[in-house]
C-alpha cells in the first residue's frame, strides 16, 4: 500500500474541515458560528485551522465551493429547472448556508475580497449551464425560440439568489412559487418539480 504523504493528509484534513464547517454553518447559522467553534469541532486551534485555507474569508469561500459539489452531486444530476428549483427547496432546510452565501456576495463586491473570484465563476459558470439548457429545451420545442436563452439565465439566476436574500428576511417567502411564475412567463412552460 503506498503512503499518502503529507500532501495526502493535507488534503484529508482540508476535507474534514469542509464537510464539519458545512454541517455546522448548515445547523447553526453563518452569524452564530465562529472560526473557534470550527477549529473545536476537528480538534484544531484557530490558527491550526486556518493554516489549510489562508484566511478566515478564503475557509468560507472553499465552503461554499465544497456546498457547490455536494449540492450538484444530490440535486443538480440533471440540467433542468425543475432540479434549480428542488435546489431552491432544499436551501430551505440549511438557512446558514444561505446566510454564508448572502455575506460572502455582498462581500464579493470588493475585487480583493476572495469572495470576487468566486462568485463571478459562480454566476458565469451558472448562467452558461442554465442558457445552455434553454437552449436545448428550444431545440427539443418546449421553449419558444423568442426567448433569450442569456437573458433568461440570467434573469432565472439573479431571481433564484435575491428570493433566498429576502426568504432570510421573511420566512413565508414561497421561493418555489415565484421561480415557477418566473419559468412560465418566460417561457410559457409550467415546471415540473414533483
Amino acid at each position: 500500500m503506498a503512503k499518502r504523504g503529507p500532501y495526502g493528509k493535507g488534503i484529508e484534513r482540508r476535507e474534514q474541515i469542509l464537510e464539519a464547517a458545512l454541517k455546522t454553518i448548515a445547523e447553526r447559522g453563518f452569524l452564530a458560528t465562529s472560526v473557534a467553534e470550527l477549529a473545536e469541532a476537528v480538534g484544531l486551534s484557530q490558527s491550526g485551522l486556518l493554516h489549510y485555507f489562508g484566511s478566515k474569508e478564503e475557509l468560507f469561500v472553499a465552503v461554499l465551493l465544497k456546498r457547490d459539489q455536494v449540492d450538484a452531486a444530490a440535486h443538480l444530476n440533471e440540467a433542468t429547472p425543475e432540479a434549480l428549483i428542488r435546489l431552491i427547496r432544499h436551501n430551505t432546510q440549511v438557512p446558514g448556508l444561505i446566510e454564508l452565501f448572502t455575506h460572502m456576495q455582498a462581500a464579493a463586491a470588493d475585487p480583493h475580497h476572495p469572495a470576487h473570484a468566486y462568485m463571478r465563476m459562480h454566476y458565469e459558470l451558472g448562467t452558461a449551464a442554465f442558457a445552455e439548457l434553454i437552449r436545448g429545451l428550444q431545440r427539443a420545442g418546449e421553449v419558444p425560440s423568442t426567448v433569450d436563452p442569456e437573458v433568461m439565465a440570467t434573469a432565472f439566476m439573479a431571481l433564484s439568489d435575491g428570493l433566498q436574500s429576502r426568504w432570510l428576511i421573511d420566512p413565508t417567502i414561497d421561493m418555489e412559487f415565484y421561480l415557477r411564475q418566473c419559468w412560465n412567463q418566460f417561457t410559457g412552460v409550467e415546471p415540473d418539480v414533483g
